[in-house]
């Protein structure tokens, strides 16, 4: 008991070392970053601002390819103190609980981080600090297999051109794939059909979503293996079943706080593979392969 009360006040980074598993993650921490801040529910708080203290330890996946000393593929110091400060500019909140809620949702975001410990802290409500901590595992984290042991499922995600899906040898090639051992995930461009033209962007944007939609079926058509699904929990099911999925992006895309910017299909589906911690992307066809991808990348 006496070590559970230590461990309850001690620093996050040492409460996220005593929870770590087998296979411990790298973590990064912001220690004792302290900001004025309206903040509180009480009548007094409002209209003054008080010193908050924050304190923060983030668990990363390790980088797969070698870092060569780029600040590009780390998840940088700077990227915890912007959740802090644009969560803080955002507006006035009442609870502590909220604002570490919503600080840990933003570094969640970010493709590398697994989980957050956030403490606040008020410093000027009492003769000591008043404050609340939250742990967060990510959302998007990798999905683990069921039953004893529990490992970390980073999937194969797969983009197909139309070529690829009419080839002859589409069993061949999926056979293949599925022999990495990997759960695999296929993603698939707009047909080559041609679709309605709005020239505008919300509305072409969806219409582009549901043509892409209407290639996973008929990807799905091509072999009876392939399962279309739409949905995080789908893709997790699936996942744990071995099943190969074909993805239909328009409700993770559009219903995704922070979601890809592009419509380029094979942008979408490096977006996919960065949310999924997949273990790579393998891209069929002649396309334009994305810049600074945090998801090794393969031309098939």
């Amino acid at each position: 008991m006496t070590n559970d009360i230590r461990l309850a006040f001690a620093h996050p980074e040492e409460r996220a070392e005593a929870s770590a598993g087998a296979a411990p993650r790298d973590r990064i921490s912001l220690r004792d970053h302290v900001a004025e801040v309206e903040i509180g529910a009480f009548q007094q708080e409002r209209g003054t601002r008080q010193r908050v203290r924050f304190n923060v330890v983030v668990e990363v996946r390790p980088h797969p390819a070698p870092l060569q000393d780029d600040v590009d593929r780390i998840l940088s110091y700077d990227r915890i103190t912007e959740a802090i400060a644009d969560e803080l500019s955002a507006e006035r909140l009442n609870l502590l609980e909220t604002l570490a809620e919503r600080i840990a949702e933003r570094i969640l975001a970010e493709p590398q981080a697994m989980r957050v410990f956030v403490r606040i802290e008020k410093l000027d409500r009492g003769p000591g600090a008043l404050g609340v901590e939250i742990v967060r595992s990510r959302a998007e984290a990798p999905l683990r297999r069921t039953g004893e042991g529990g490992e970390a499922m980073h999937p194969l995600v797969v983009f197909l051109d139309n070529a690829a899906i009419a080839a002859t040898d589409l069993p061949a090639r999926l056979d293949a794939l599925e022999a990495r051992g990997l759960p695999l995930v296929l993603a698939v461009g707009l047909p080559d059909a041609p679709r309605p033209e709005t020239r505008h962007r919300p509305t072409q944007r969806r219409i582009d979503l549901l043509a892409i939609e209407q290639n996973a079926w008929a990807l799905a058509a091509r072999d009876p293996r392939c399962v279309v699904v739409a949905t995080r929990t789908e893709i997790d099911w699936a996942m744990r079943r071995g099943q190969t999925i074909v993805w239909a992006p328009s409700k993770l895309v559009l219903d995704a706080v922070d979601g890809p910017n592009s419509r380029e299909p094979v942008a979408l589906a490096l977006w996919l593979a960065e949310m999924l911690a997949a273990e790579r992307l393998v891209v069929h066809g002649d396309v334009i392969l994305p810049a600074g991808s945090r998801v090794p990348l393969e031309r098939a």
